[in-house]
C-alpha cells in the first residue's frame, strides 16, 4: 500500500503497538489492546494506529476469516537503528563521544560498564 505518510520514526502512540508486534505478534486489534495497561485506549484508537502504522510499511497483515491479523514487517533493529542516529544527530550532534560522555557526566554508565565496552570494541578490531 502506497503512501504519503513518512516511514521514519515511531511516534510515542506507536511505539507499544510495534513492541507488542515484535514481542508478541502476529496479532489481532483486540490481542494487541489487552496487552495495554490500564487505562487501555480505545479499540478504534488502537485501529488507527495499527493502519497508520501499516501505511507507514512499518506493519503488513494477513485476512483470517473476516478479520485482519496484524504482524511487523520492519524490524526492531532498523527502529533502534534510526532512533539512535535521530537522537545522536540531534542532540549529540553527530558525536557518539559526546553520547558516552554525557552517560558518563550523568552517571548512568560506570568504569566497569565502559571497560567491559572497550573490550568489546577491542575483540572486534582483532578480526
Amino acid at each position: 500500500m502506497k503512501s504519503s505518510r513518512k516511514a521514519g520514526l515511531l511516534t510515542d502512540k506507536e511505539l507499544p503497538i510495534m513492541k507488542a508486534l515484535w514481542e508478541r505478534g502476529p496479532l489481532f486489534v483486540r490481542e494487541i489492546l489487552a496487552g495495554y495497561p490500564d487505562p487501555k485506549p480505545h479499540q478504534n484508537t488502537v485501529a488507527t494506529l495499527v493502519k497508520i502504522l501499516e501505511e507507514k510499511g512499518h506493519v503488513g497483515h494477513e485476512v483470517v476469516g473476516n478479520s485482519h491479523r496484524y504482524y511487523a514487517v520492519t524490524p526492531r533493529s532498523v527502529v533502534r537503528e534510526r532512533s539512535l542516529m535521530e537522537v545522536i544527530g540531534n542532540f549529540f550532534n553527530n558525536s557518539y563521544k559526546s553520547v558516552v560522555s554525557a552517560l558518563v557526566a550523568d552517571e548512568k554508565i560506570s568504569v566497569d560498564e565502559l571497560k567491559e565496552i572497550i573490550r568489546i570494541v577491542e575483540e572486534r578490531n582483532k578480526d
